[in-house]
């Protein structure tokens, strides 16, 4: 599966983002779909994840901001981001089962 991530861009700090990942197949294969982001220096990490039954888990530093959704009929995930805050700047990667990545996406949030 190919998985394209949009979205990112430069936001202040308090503002909005919301992110897409469009797959090019069938997303009920995976089991788990997610969003991860590796911010400069540091290691890659885990933000949301969402089962195919619709169950989210959320890392501890964006729970209560962000919110993971999904559209199986469009073949998307979605990360909603609300909140955000200078920390939220990295690089943001979609993944199916954490072994099929897509290119990842730049958030930048300015203070």
């Amino acid at each position: 599966v190919q998985l394209q991530a949009s979205g990112g861009g430069l936001v202040q700090a308090g503002g909005s983002l919301r992110l897409s990942c469009a797959a090019s197949g069938n997303i009920l294969r995976f089991s788990v779909m997610g969003w991860y982001r590796q911010a400069p220096g540091k290691q890659r990490e885990p933000v949301a994840v969402i089962t195919n039954d619709g169950v989210t888990n959320y890392s501890d530093s964006v729970k209560g901001r962000f919110t993971i959704s999904r559209d199986n009929p469009k073949k998307t995930v979605y990360l909603q981001m609300n909140g955000l805050k200078a920390e939220d700047t990295a690089v943001y990667y979609c993944a199916a089962n954490a072994v099929w990545w897509g290119q990842g996406t730049l958030v930048t949030v300015s203070s």
